[in-house]
This record gives structure tokens, sequence and C-alpha cells, in this order.
């Protein structure tokens, strides 16, 4: 065997643990309010944590909502709640 090469089950490896991903740029997902339960917008204006919307967007926010349309997979999942659901509505959850 050359000495250039480790011997397998010997070396050392780099743990990469998964982290969230908080978008920041303007991509389509950008494009659009976002429905969040409330509690959780304003958790997130308190400490800055992000927010995971009904359609799996996660970010903080930081924009006006009111002026983007609604993102039409959290309108769908809302929508499929029905009057029951416990999601908080949009509201301030907007992005």
């Amino acid at each position: 065997m050359s000495t250039l090469e480790p011997e397998r089950g010997t070396g050392t490896g780099t743990l990469v643990e998964p982290t969230p991903q908080v978008s920041h740029g303007d991509g389509d997902h950008e494009r659009f309010a976002h429905y969040v339960q409330k509690d959780k917008i304003m958790a997130s204006a308190l400490d800055g944590t992000p927010v995971v919307a009904l359609c799996g967007k996660v970010w903080v926010p930081g924009r006006d909502p009111k002026k983007y349309p609604v993102c039409p997979m959290c309108k769908e999942i809302f929508e499929s709640l029905g009057a029951g659901g416990d999601q908080g509505g949009k509201g301030d959850g907007k992005k």
C-alpha cells in the first residue's frame, strides 16, 4: 500500500450537521406572502427566530406582507384546514 493513502477505517471525518435554510434572496418563493401562526410571528419579532409557513418556507419575516400576493400553496393548505383550523390565519403572518 502507498504511504500517501490512508488506511481504511482509521481516518478522521468531518460531521456536517444540517442547518435550517433561511431565505435571504429574492427568488420566486420570496414574491409571496405566506401563512404563519400569529404567535410565531410575534415571537419572531421579539427574538428574531425564523418562522415556518404552511407551505414549509422558513425565513425571518421583515417585509410588509400586504405588498405581496398570497402564496398559492399556503392558501390551498389554509383553505383545506377549514374554519376549525388552528394555524392562526394570515393577518400579520404573511411575509
